[in-house]
């Protein structure tokens, strides 16, 4: 349970969760693009933590993180989802909020809008990484003024097409 949601729970992930996962990020993106990144990160070995919020209709809400190639410890978040009748509601920031709580030594790299993530402690870096620009932020115990990063190689692989 979340102090801000008491009907909310978040918590790891399990092998049974991984099915309703993807059609939660299927539906909150429209397409099956992070359901697919989630999934080969997974079989890479490459999800260092991967929570849900669930409610008693199910998960409704899905947090990832993933090994960054820094000159110090740090997890690219993404994705983050929130099923569409739930959102706007601070399940995403509770999601967050558990991933920080979880992870304080590392940090935590994220492509998103600056005006929703500076509430967790997010600010823009002008790192040096496949994803550089406005959208690229980062919050936790490094932030140097300089880095190089490399996300986890599901990000920048292409994979194959969805099954029809």
């Amino acid at each position: 349970m979340t102090a801000a949601h008491p009907q909310i729970t978040i918590r790891p992930e399990t092998p049974a969760d991984i099915e309703p996962i993807a059609r939660l990020l299927d539906a909150a993106f429209g397409g099956a693009a992070e359901s697919r990144l989630v999934e080969a990160l997974r079989a890479d070995g490459d999800l260092a933590l991967s929570l849900v919020a669930e409610d008693a209709s199910g998960i409704v809400g899905h947090l990832a993180l993933s090994p960054v190639t820094a000159p110090f410890p740090a997890l690219a978040l993404a994705p983050l989802a929130v099923t569409p009748a739930q959102q706007r509601r601070g399940i995403g920031a509770a999601l967050v909020a558990a991933a920080q709580a979880l992870r304080p030594d590392a940090t935590i790299i994220v492509l998103g809008d600056p005006a929703y993530y500076a509430r967790f402690g997010f600010r823009p870096v002008a790192w040096d990484c496949a994803f550089s620009g406005p959208y690229l932020q980062a919050t936790g115990p490094h932030l140097p003024v300089q880095a190089r990063l490399d996300y986890a190689p599901a990000f920048t692989r292409e994979l194959p097409p969805e099954e029809s």
